[in-house]
């Protein structure tokens, strides 16, 4: 039986539809009534665990599951080894460098050195300031980033952004963009392997992709 980990939220619903064609239909996950944290396919070959988003390279790295689909947000943070399959398509988010809209900062370099970035990416945050020789504190937040410059702890975030709303209602605006998010599919390299039914699904999900 072939475990998959899903991510629960925003990624759950087009993951779903992907295995679905691919004739994994783990549906029942999306009842609203259902509390269960793992889900049988219909036709009883694969198993699903429906875990956070930040997990999934966690129990695909570890052998508990064969395969997850996951946010390349994640994976960029991520240092656990897995082999990164496929990119899907959904679930598009943009990483981005976010001031407030008052606060006279129109570019990266504009910000004061050593000023506090807040972010829940620390290593993609960290990573490109210092590719950009900008000298900053990042400090992590887990929570909503965007109270770090409202409450003046921090003079920027970098966050994930998908319509911008969120930014805007919080007197906040975009000033640099950092790269374009989408859903991957991952798999556990020993079973990548020696599991020829999951190499046959895997092609499967390939040749169903161009028409999700």
């Amino acid at each position: 039986m072939i475990t998959i980990a899903l991510a629960k939220g925003a990624l759950l619903k087009d993951s779903i539809s992907i295995f679905k064609k691919a004739g994994l239909d783990f549906s029942d996950a999306l009842n609203i009534d259902n509390r269960m944290l793992t889900i049988r396919s219909k036709c009883g070959k694969g198993k699903a665990l429906l875990v956070r988003n930040g997990d999934v390279p966690v129990y695909v790295s570890y052998g508990q599951a064969d395969l997850g689909i996951v946010g390349y947000d994640v994976l960029r943070e991520s240092d656990l080894v897995i082999a990164k399959l496929l990119d899907l398509g959904f679930g598009g988010c943009t990483m981005s460098l976010a001031v407030k809209e008052d606060s006279g900062y129109l570019k990266p370099t504009d910000l004061p050195a050593n000023c506090n970035v807040a972010s829940k990416f620390v290593k993609t945050a960290r990573a490109y300031f210092e590719k950009m020789n900008i000298p900053v504190d990042i400090i992590h937040l887990t929570g909503s980033v965007e109270l770090g410059p409202i409450t003046g702890m921090a003079e920027a975030i970098v966050d994930l952004v998908a319509t911008g709303k969120t930014l805007k209602e919080n007197g906040l605006i975009k000033i640099d963009d950092l790269y374009y998010s989408t859903a991957r599919l991952i798999a556990n390299p020993l079973s990548l392997r020696t599991e020829n039914t999951l190499q046959e699904l895997i092609l499967t999900i390939e040749s169903s992709i161009n028409t999700f």
